[in-house]
């Protein structure tokens, strides 16, 4: 089969590789047919060392059951199926308290399983994992229902981990499909200010569509200046920081009320950060998020995309094929995409 390797910074190619086949009966095959560019992708694809390549790539996908192991119950070969981007058991003490990225018997797609930038992939748990969804390879869902496999369930964590309810104030950091994805939970949430910092005026129109009230193009702490401009010199009650670098937690510090939340599911790169007397502790400033736990959210988050209610999809604003997704790298790393969306 054909699949996306990372060589190095800026190095991705599509060739040929094994076969994925059954290893545990708890496994399932499944043929790809929606993958995509994740924004996390960046980071090594900016990054990487030639000494840790090649590594396969993508952890977002739906598809179809091909495959069975003898252990897995409640799917059928056909089923179409979205995957969180996290497989899990979803049975264990982490997984019922709605943490299935920390299952012990779990890991993550793309780290040693397979990259789902591919033709197949292995689903290792595939009972916990796969929530088989009613449409078919046609549909003209699938733009949609491939968010629920990461950025839809990741602004939702991003929001739910910052108790955003109805008269919160929210600011969002990043412009990416995540930020934008956050913009649209907080504003399902009830919030009732949402602020988007982002620059990029396609993706900030989208983020008014989201939910967005206003919008704060400034970065640094002109950008933290204004938010507490548009918010009475308070800040407001949740920052969902959806980057992942340094400037963007600063930023979030800055722009956090005293008694508020900071919620990062923007992967840090970084292990050091503010988080002394005058930056968090003395304004009573509660840090959180992390990696989202997907499946805990997925069956919560489907019937709106099923009955139209929502259409996360339009994150999509590029489609390749998958020998064409280095040229679906590039894009996203020159900012000339906002997420890419690739057919095998």
């Amino acid at each position: 089969m054909r699949a996306t390797f990372l060589y190095e910074a800026g190095d991705v190619r599509v060739q040929d590789t094994q076969d994925p086949v059954i290893e545990r009966p708890t496994d399932a095959i499944v043929r790809i047919v929606r993958s995509c560019v994740c924004g996390s992708d960046l980071h090594p694809y900016g990054t990487m060392a030639a000494s840790d390549g090649p590594v396969p790539m993508g952890h977002e996908f739906l598809g179809v059951v091909e495959e069975l192991g003898t252990e897995v119950s409640g799917l059928s070969r056909g089923d179409m199926v979205v995957a969180p981007f996290a497989y899990a058991d979803n049975t264990c003490a982490y997984c019922r308290e709605g943490f299935q990225t920390s299952c012990p018997d779990g890991g993550f797609f793309a780290a040693g399983v397979g990259g789902a930038q591919a033709e197949a992939v292995r689903v290792p748990q595939a009972q916990g994992t796969l929530v088989r969804l009613p449409v078919g390879e046609d549909s003209a869902l699938l733009p949609s229902l491939l968010t629920l496999a990461d950025v839809y369930g990741t602004g939702h964590h991003a929001a739910k981990q910052a108790r955003v309810g109805a008269r919160t104030t929210v600011t969002v950091i990043g412009d990416g499909a995540v930020g934008l994805m956050a913009v649209l939970s907080a504003r399902q949430l009830g919030a009732e200010r949402i602020i988007l910092m982002g620059r990029h005026r396609s993706r900030t129109d989208l983020g008014r569509y989201f939910g967005a009230t206003d919008v704060v193009a400034e970065r640094g702490q002109e950008g933290i200046e204004k938010v507490r401009e548009l918010t009475g010199g308070q800040g407001t009650h949740a920052v969902l920081e959806a980057v992942g670098h340094m400037p963007a937690y600063e930023m979030a510090v800055g722009a956090v009320r005293p008694g508020g939340v900071i919620s990062r599911v923007g992967v840090p790169q970084y292990e050091a950060a503010p988080v002394g007397f005058t930056s968090l502790f003395g304004p009573n400033v509660t840090l959180t998020g992390g990696p989202a736990p997907v499946r805990a959210y997925i069956d919560e988050l489907l019937p709106a995309v099923l009955d139209g209610t929502v259409d996360p999809g339009r994150v999509f604003d590029r489609t390749v094929s998958l020998d064409e997704a280095p040229d679906g790298y590039r894009a996203m790393a020159d900012r000339t995409a906002l997420k890419v969306l690739i057919r095998p």
